[in-house]
């Protein structure tokens, strides 16, 4: 089995928008006329969900009419805020072609056809031209492509000059292996997590300016206290995307996960780069 077809298989079950209008159903929301609110539990697939998007769009220096790309779209709601906070358009790219169907699925319940688009892709080799995009950014990612540099290099690629790139990853920590299954791999066949220095030094190999960089680990932890706090109450979490993609598998992903940000050997980070100008 090839890594692709590996990533596929831990991904995507199935009838992933008959499981979406069930939760929303179990919610209480509309399943046909879902509002972002409603959505934001489960369509925020990446650590910390809504709250890290929020974190991720406040670095972003993104303004009115850009062209922005989210590389790893998932199920879309990243590119939906963005587009709406910003007022610009947004592309998202997916390796899974059930994510990107869901994502425009619910992109025209919400009506924002002409600000947020979605194509099955490759990260690494994006079928865009190149210095096509103001910005891009990424969320929760890079831990299953190996070949770090190519993805590097092909986000480099496709911004204009001045184009700025946010990353918000997960990153090796210390303390060796980490647990199998987590929400991004079943196994290490498929996971690549680099350092945050590798990350760093990666990003000035492309060709990257880059501008802030930084751990954002006790916020992780201090979030899965707090939802941890809220299922003791008989509420439920804030972040339901793992229970909604993983389905029997997410007790298992939750509790490696947790150990492994609770001894540092997973260390989420956010980035900001820069593609320099052209020397005058």
């Amino acid at each position: 089995m090839n890594t692709d077809s590996e990533l596929q298989d831990h991904y995507s079950r199935g009838d992933l928008l008959a499981r979406l209008r069930t939760a929303l159903a179990e919610d209480g929301a509309d399943p046909d006329h879902p509002t972002p609110d409603s959505l934001a539990p489960y369509d925020h697939f990446h650590g910390r969900g809504l709250e890290a998007t929020l974190e991720t769009a406040r670095l972003m220096p993104a303004r009115a009419g850009q062209r922005i790309l989210d590389i790893g779209s998932g199920l879309g709601g990243p590119a939906r805020y963005v587009a709406n906070r910003f007022r610009c358009h947004v592309t998202g790219i997916d390796l899974t072609p059930e994510y990107c169907e869901l994502a425009q699925h619910l992109t025209r319940l919400q009506k924002l056809e002409d600000r947020t688009s979605f194509q099955q892709g490759d990260a690494l080799a994006m079928p865009f031209e190149a210095q096509a995009f103001d910005g891009a950014y990424s969320m929760n990612v890079s831990m299953n492509i190996e070949h770090k540099a190519a993805l590097y290099r092909e986000m480099h690629r496709v911004l204009k000059p001045g184009g700025w790139l946010v990353l918000s990853e997960v990153s090796r920590g210390e303390g060796g292996d980490i647990d199998y299954p987590t929400a991004w791999a079943d196994s290490a066949r498929t996971s690549f997590l680099s350092t945050p220095e590798e990350t760093r030094q990666g990003l000035l190999d492309a060709g990257f300016e880059v501008l802030r960089f930084r751990s954002t680990l006790e916020k992780t932890r201090a979030f899965g206290d707090r939802s941890r706090a809220m299922v003791k109450r008989g509420e439920k979490p804030p972040h339901r995307a793992v229970m909604l993609i993983h389905g029997e598998k997410a007790r298992a992903v939750m509790a490696n996960t947790i150990r492994g940000f609770a001894d540092g050997r997973i260390v989420p980070i956010e980035v900001l780069c820069r593609k320099p100008e052209p020397a005058a």
